[in-house]
């Protein structure tokens, strides 16, 4: 069944769930983290409306390769990066842009979901939550690095995530480093026609929005 509520309703019930239990310190930490990101000014200097999207080719969770370039041929292209399968706001995400995908295919769009995790965790990722888009390991986050959504997260964010979960685990290296969960849309001639871009990781786009953008390219 369809749900009715908007994603961000979802999304900030989920905030307001994890903030009633979560301790001072931790919520400092996180808000801190947030800040940080945004004054490095990476919502700016990222790719913009009306910018070249950067082609690239990456591994689906099948194994096959998979290129920007190849999809524009045959229309439109939504693309949205998650930080992981461990990210819960990533997993509420992924199960509405699914609820969403037959009105975005209607259209003549494909979506592809991007993250840095390592393909055995992205097909995981996919299986668990029946995805049936493209979800593409981005390793070391060379093309969220093209597009300029990558940022490093603080020590004390990353100490906290530490105490929960294994991120090298998850994306095979120490770097610490995320990228924005941006969505773009790229129009067949590959230029950017709608872009979200936020420091505050438990704010998306909304999948309708999505579908309204995409009626008017």
């Amino acid at each position: 069944m369809k749900q009715t509520n908007s994603l961000q309703s979802v999304l900030d019930n989920k905030k307001a769930d994890w903030a009633a239990n979560a301790s001072d310190d931790v919520k400092r930490i996180y808000t801190e983290g947030i800040e940080a990101v945004e004054k490095t000014g990476i919502i700016n200097s990222a790719k913009q409306i009306g910018d070249k999207a950067p082609n690239f080719i990456l591994q689906n969770a099948l194994g096959e390769q998979v290129s920007l370039s190849d999809y524009l041929k045959k229309g439109p292209v939504v693309l949205t990066w998650y930080r992981g399968g461990w990210c819960p706001y990533c997993n509420l995400t992924l199960n509405r842009s699914q609820e969403e995908l037959p009105n975005i295919t209607a259209l003549g769009a494909n979506l592809l979901a991007l993250t840095p995790e390592l393909p055995d965790k992205s097909l995981s990722t996919k299986e668990k939550h029946q995805l049936q888009f493209e979800v593409l390991s981005d390793v070391a986050n060379e093309v969220a690095r093209s597009y300029g959504i990558v940022f490093k997260l603080t020590d004390d964010v990353s100490g906290v995530y530490k105490e929960h979960f294994d991120l090298k685990a998850f994306n095979g290296d120490d770097s610490d480093e995320l990228p924005l969960a941006a969505t773009y849309i790229i129009d067949q001639q590959g230029i950017i026609k709608y872009a979200l871009l936020d420091a505050e990781y438990r704010n998306r786009a909304e999948p309708e929005e999505i579908t309204t953008a995409l009626k008017n390219l």
